[in-house]
């Protein structure tokens, strides 16, 4: 597996049918994700993610996203940095445009 990008929309598509060992990481800050994101998401803020990263070796695949698509590609690239192999970015777009989409969102 290598890395990879991923538009918003083909995330929904994903989200729906995610296998097993497959986790959505939300690196927003907690206050944001706390008023809405995407049902099963993981929350590591940007930046803890460097302290935690150890947390998503276990995952065959990571969607990582944010609020808008900036915060996703750094969180890439601090990742990738560190040797991971299993990452998905989401890069064009984030949780507005989620909510714009009308795509489901948990609380």
């Amino acid at each position: 597996m290598s890395n990879t990008t991923m538009k918003l929309h083909d995330l929904f598509q994903a989200h729906t049918a995610l296998k097993q060992g497959e986790i959505i990481l939300d690196v927003r800050n907690p206050d944001e994700f706390a008023q809405g994101h995407i049902q099963g998401a993981l929350n590591i803020p940007l930046p803890e993610l460097p302290q935690r990263h150890g947390e998503l070796k276990t995952y065959q695949r990571v969607y990582i996203h944010c609020k808008r698509g900036g915060r996703a590609k750094t969180a890439f690239g601090v990742l990738d940095g560190a040797g991971f192999t299993n990452l998905v970015c989401i890069d064009d777009a984030g949780m507005d445009l989620w909510i714009e989409s009308g795509y489901p969102v948990a609380r």
